[in-house]
Parts: structure tokens; sequence; C-alpha cells
């Protein structure tokens, strides 16, 4: 089976200052662990003919310590107008299909859930996200001193080889995992089977 998905990701979690999950630091929430949520609005997609583009999927997680320890707990939130369309979203964000997440799917110990539910995704400057009945954020970018955004390369745990970071605000409760944002990064993506080695992605 081969998909390819394009778009851009909005992603907060619970770490103080700049998370360092992406180079498998310990994380710095609240007993030392990370728990997120991570918006994957895709504007182009597709799985073996099933048409994936405009739909939104919401990735939860819970790390107790730095990402390469695994014990990893998940939990899955589709938007997505056709049951096909959910179908294959979830094998390709649980890992089934392969591509960058079938990488780190061995590092999963709980999948906590998958539903359908509604996303909505708000662009601009400080671009928002509501999870209906479970999740409200946003995030604002750091910036530096000529006003651009403040930027990570190249880390380990990536979803795009440069992304932004900054601050992110708001709650999540969905799962049993509970958490006020206060760290977050957004960037364009693009996936897909073959990039299998070639990204190292954090959920």
């Amino acid at each position: 089976m081969a998909y390819r998905i394009t778009g851009t990701y909005i992603a907060v979690c619970n770490c103080a200052g700049i998370c360092p999950c992406p180079v498998d630091g310990r994380p710095t929430g609240e007993n030392d662990e990370c728990l997120g949520s991570l918006v994957f609005d895709i504007k182009e997609g597709d799985l073996d003919g099933t048409d994936l583009s405009g739909t939104t999927a919401a990735l939860y997680n819970h790390f107790p310590s730095n990402l390469t320890a695994g014990n990893w707990t998940v939990g899955l939130v589709i938007d997505a107008a056709t049951d096909d369309q959910a179908r294959a979203l979830e094998a390709i964000f649980k890992g089934e299909v392969g591509g960058p997440f079938g990488e780190f799917a061995g590092l999963i110990s709980t999948v906590a859930g998958v539903e359908r539910g509604k996303i909505t995704v708000s662009g601009g400057d400080k671009p928002s996200v509501s999870i209906e009945g479970k999740t409200e954020f946003t995030f604002e970018p750091f910036t530096g001193t000529d006003g651009s955004s403040t930027t990570v390369s190249n880390a380990m745990f990536g979803f795009a080889p440069t992304y932004k970071i900054g601050k992110g605000s708001g709650h999540s409760d969905a799962f049993g995992l509970s958490f006020d944002a206060r760290y977050g990064e957004s960037a364009d993506f693009e996936f897909s089977t073959e990039m299998a080695g070639e990204v190292h992605p954090r959920a």
C-alpha cells in the first residue's frame, strides 16, 4: 500500500521552554513527561486511490521519558468525510502502511483510542486549533530581532526538516491525557511510503 500526504501541522505540549523531545531529550512537562496534541491539516493526499485532500487528523501523545525509551501512549481523532478516508488515515498514522509513521510504531505501547470528530484549524500569524469537545489551543511563534520566525532545523525527531517554534496556549483533555499547553511548533509537511528512513517524525 502506498500513500502521500502534504499540508501543515500545528503541535502543542506541556513542556516548558523549548520542548527537548525532538532531540531525544528528557521531557520538561509536569513529572518530567510530555503530553501533547498534533494536528495534521492535509491539503492533498492519497492512499491507494482514496483521496485524502481536505481531511484532518489529531494525534495525542504521552511520552513518559525521552522518545527512544519508548512506552508511548497515543490517541487519534480523525475528521474525514467518508469511512474509507477515516480508515486510510488510521492506517497511516498508526504506522500500518509504513513510511515515517511506521518507523516509530514499535515505540508505542498503548493506543488509547481512535475516534471521529470535528477538527477546525484557523490560520494566520497565530494559528489556532479546535478539536470539538476535547482540545482548544493556539500557537504563537517566537521571532528574532528581524521579526522572522524562530526555527529549528535537522532535529533527530521532526515532522519537517525545519519548523517554527514558539509558545502554546490552551487546554486539552482527551483519551485520559489532560494538559495545559506551554510549547508549540508548526511547519508544512510531506509524508509518503517512500520516505521511510528519511524522516523521523515526533508524535
